[in-house]
C-alpha cells in the first residue's frame, strides 16, 4: 500500500503540496491545511477551505476558498494585524507606480494618561491606484489588532476603495479610528507622527 506521499508524489522544498482549487496532481486527490504551498497556514482558512471543497464535492456549489484577504493577528504584548498583501508583495505583483501606500504613527488614548511612549502603534493600508485606489492590505500594530483586524476584513474582502475608508465615520476615539483619516503617502515622504487625538 502506497502512503499519500508516493501518491501524491509533487512536493515543494518545503513538503508543501501545490494545488490548483485544492486539487494535486493526481486526479481525486485533494489537499487542505498547513500542508498546501504558498497558503497561510490558519486553523480558520483549513476549515473554510475543508467546508467549501466539501461542498463543490458533494453539492452544486462552485465557491473557492479566497486565499488573498486572509485576515490574520499575532498576539504579542502589542499586537499585529493583517489582512491581504505585504507593501514588497504588493509591489511584486503589481509594480512600483501602481501602489499607493498610506501609514501612520499613533498612540492610544489611554497610552497618554499613563504616558506611555507616544506613536508607538502603526496602521498601513496598501492600495492599487489603477483600481480607483482599492485597499489590497490592511496592516496594524497596536491594542486589539485582533478585533480592528477582523472588523475590516469584510470591506477589505468585498472590494473597498481608501475613498470607502476616507467616507467612513470613525468612532472617537478609537485606534481604528485612524483608518478613515491617513492621508500621509510613503512617496511623500511626510512625517507620519500623530500629536494627539
Amino acid at each position: 500500500m502506497q502512503n499519500g506521499e508516493e501518491v501524491v508524489g509533487d512536493y515543494d522544498t518545503n513538503g508543501k503540496v501545490p494545488v490548483v482549487n485544492e486539487q494535486t496532481n493526481v486526479p481525486y486527490i485533494y489537499a487542505i491545511g498547513d500542508i498546501l504551498e504558498g497558503k497561510p497556514e490558519l486553523t480558520p482558512v483549513a476549515i473554510e477551505a475543508g467546508l467549501l471543497l466539501a461542498r463543490r464535492l458533494y453539492s452544486d456549489s462552485v465557491l473557492q476558498c479566497d486565499y488573498t484577504y486572509v485576515p490574520t493577528t499575532v498576539f504579542t504584548p502589542l499586537e499585529y494585524g493583517s489582512i491581504g498583501f505585504s507593501e514588497e508583495n504588493a509591489i511584486e505583483t503589481y509594480g512600483e507606480d501602481n501602489i499607493e501606500v498610506y501609514h501612520s504613527n499613533l498612540t492610544p488614548l489611554e497610552w497618554t494618561v499613563a504616558k506611555r511612549e507616544t506613536n508607538a502603534c502603526y496602521a498601513k493600508l496598501i492600495c492599487l491606484i489603477p483600481e480607483k485606489e482599492k485597499v489590497i492590505g490592511f496592516h496594524y500594530l497596536g491594542p486589539n489588532a485582533g478585533e480592528v483586524t477582523q472588523g475590516f476584513a469584510l470591506g477589505i474582502k468585498l472590494g473597498a476603495t481608501k475613498s470607502d475608508f476616507d467616507a467612513t465615520i470613525g468612532i472617537h476615539p478609537t485606534c481604528a479610528e485612524i483608518f478613515t483619516t491617513l492621508s500621509v503617502t510613503k512617496r511623500s515622504g511626510k512625517s507620519t507622527e500623530q500629536a494627539g487625538c
